[in-house]
């Protein structure tokens, strides 16, 4: 068995949650696994190790677990994208759209220096709308946002066409 088949295999399928018709796939089953959690971090790893990437920036909270680990690995810096309230900092943010209302994201002020080649690691790609407000972001404070990296897409959803064309959209498992 592959890495991938074995992350496959390790992510559990949840019918009907949050809601009804919903399949929600949970990976917290593969994150407890060490030969799982193994192959999403080299995978990660094999993908953007040697290219000059200078900061990792990681969706809050499950894009945490996977983005620090590939920093270290790569020998870049570690970006925190968190919900508002919760960076001590000056911050600056970005607004996105929610099926209903908004959320917004933030970054401190100081997190970036202009022109340094980031990619933002998130657990799962769904429509898009998070990663897309986190390019948006890292786009404002002066970063050169080179890719979007997820363990998970869910293709029926169609997030990658509402990410910018001018970024590398990569996933290892697709459902």
């Amino acid at each position: 068995m592959n890495g991938m088949q074995l992350v496959k295999e390790k992510i559990r399928s949840i019918n009907d949650f949050p809601i009804k018709g919903v399949v929600f796939r949970d990976i917290t089953t593969a994150i407890k696994d060490k030969e799982a959690l193994k192959e999403m971090i080299d995978f990660l790893t094999e993908k953007f190790k040697n290219k000059g990437i200078d900061y990792v920036a990681v969706v809050e909270s499950r894009g945490f677990i996977f983005g620090s680990a590939l920093a270290y690995n790569i020998g870049a810096g570690c970006i925190l994208i968190r919900k508002p309230g919760k960076l001590p900092a000056e911050t600056i943010s970005e607004e996105y759209a929610l099926e209903y209302g908004t959320d917004k994201l933030e970054i401190h002020k100081d997190a970036i220096e202009a022109g340094k080649k980031v990619i933002i690691i998130d657990d799962l790609l769904a429509t898009g709308g998070t990663v897309n407000a986190a390019c948006r972001l890292l786009q404002k404070a002066g970063a050169d946002v080179k890719a979007a990296a997820f363990i998970i897409e869910l293709t029926d959803l169609n997030g990658r066409k509402n990410l910018p064309s001018d970024i590398d959209v990569i996933s290892m498992i697709s459902y």
